[in-house]
C-alpha cells in the first residue's frame, strides 16, 4: 500500500499516444512507459491531463489501466487518474485501477459544476471511504474553475486514506500554505505540479512533482530532484534553469499538444493530440530546443 512517504520524486503525467481513429496505440504506449521509467522516473501517473483521460470512454480507460500496471510490471509506483464529474462516476473508475493492481489513485475536482466547500469536502470523502487505494487529490483550478481552499486542504488531509495533493497552479503562495497547513499530518505529501516550481517547491517542502515536461525529458527532470536530495543544491537549481526553455514551449500550442509534438519529433510516438487540438505550428523551435538539450 503506498503511503504519503512513497510520494515522492519525479511522476511523469504520462501521454497516451492516440492511432488514425484516435484509440490508444498501445505499442507506442509501451514505448512511452519504458522510455520515461530509463530515464529514473520515480512513478508513472497515466489518465491525467496530459494523458487526455477526457478523450477515452469507461471501457478504454480500463484497458488503458490494465496495460500501464503490466507493463510497468512493478518497477515504479502507478498512480492512475481516475476523474469524473460526479462522485459516483469516480468511484466506478477507482473500482476498476483496485482490480488491475494500481497503487494509488488521483482524482481531480470536478469539472463544470462549481460544488460548494462542503459539498467538495463530502465529494472526496466518501470516494476515500469507498476506496480500497490511496487517494491522491489534483488540484487544477485552471482547467477544472474549482480550487481547493487551505481550510479544505485541512479536513482533507485528516482522512486517512488521502495521503497527498497534486497542486497544479501558477500562484506558488498556495503550494506553500498547503504544505504549512499539513506538516504535522503524517501520512500527507504535497506534490508539485508546475515544472517551473520543482526546485523551488522542495525547498519549501514539496516531495517531488508530476511533471509534463518528463514526458519528454525525463532524466534532465529527475536531475532537479535527485541533485537536490544529494545535497547539491546548486545543480538542482542549474538543472532547473535548463529545463525552462522546454517548459515555457509546453505554452506553443493548445494544451496538451507540445508534448506530444515533441515524442512525435523523437520518434516515440507517431500523431499527435485528440482533435480539435492541433500540432504546435512552431516546430522549428521544438526542435531546436530538443537539439540543445540533446535529445535528437
Amino acid at each position: 500500500m503506498l503511503t504519503a512517504k512513497d510520494l515522492k520524486g519525479i511522476i511523469p503525467p504520462i501521454v497516451t499516444p492516440l492511432d488514425n481513429d484516435e484509440n490508444v496505440d498501445f505499442k507506442e504506449l509501451g514505448k512511452v512507459i519504458d522510455y520515461v521509467i530509463e530515464g529514473g522516473v520515480h512513478g508513472l501517473f497515466p489518465l491525467g491531463s496530459n494523458g487526455e483521460f477526457y478523450v477515452h470512454d469507461f471501457e478504454e480507460s480500463k484497458k488503458i489501466m490494465d496495460f500501464v500496471v503490466k507493463h510497468v510490471n512493478k518497477r515504479v509506483p502507478v498512480l492512475i487518474g481516475t476523474n469524473s464529474i460526479t462522485t459516483k462516476g469516480v468511484m466506478k473508475l477507482v473500482k476498476e485501477a483496485k482490480k488491475v493492481g494500481a497503487d494509488a489513485v488521483s482524482v481531480l475536482t470536478p469539472m463544470f459544476i462549481v460544488p460548494n466547500e462542503e459539498e467538495m469536502y463530502n465529494h472526496f470523502r466518501e470516494i476515500a471511504e469507498a476506496s480500497e487505494l490511496p487517494i491522491v487529490i489534483y488540484n487544477n483550478p485552471g482547467k477544472t474553475n474549482n480550487d481547493i481552499s487551505i481550510s479544505l486542504i485541512k479536513k482533507l488531509a485528516a482522512i486517512p486514506n488521502i495521503i497527498g495533493i497534486k497542486n497544479t497552479t501558477l500562484n506558488f503562495s498556495q503550494t506553500i500554505q498547503f504544505i504549512e497547513a499539513t506538516k504535522d499530518i503524517e501520512n500527507f505529501g504535497v506534490l508539485c505540479g508546475v515544472d517551473y516550481y520543482i526546485h523551488s517547491g522542495m525547498v519549501h517542502g514539496t516531495q517531488g512533482a508530476v511533471a509534463g515536461t518528463a514526458n519528454v525529458a525525463p532524466k534532465l527532470v529527475v536531475e532537479i530532484y535527485e541533485k537536490y536530495m544529494a545535497g547539491d543544491i546548486k545543480g538542482s537549481l542549474e538543472a532547473q534553469k535548463k529545463l525552462m526553455p522546454l517548459r515555457d514551449s509546453f505554452g506553443d500550442g493548445t494544451f496538451p499538444t507540445v508534448a506530444k509534438d515533441y515524442l512525435k519529433l523523437m520518434g516515440i510516438i507517431t500523431k499527435g493530440a485528440a482533435k480539435p487540438v492541433t500540432p504546435t505550428k512552431n516546430q522549428d523551435r521544438l526542435i531546436e530546443i530538443l537539439e540543445i538539450l540533446e535529445l535528437l
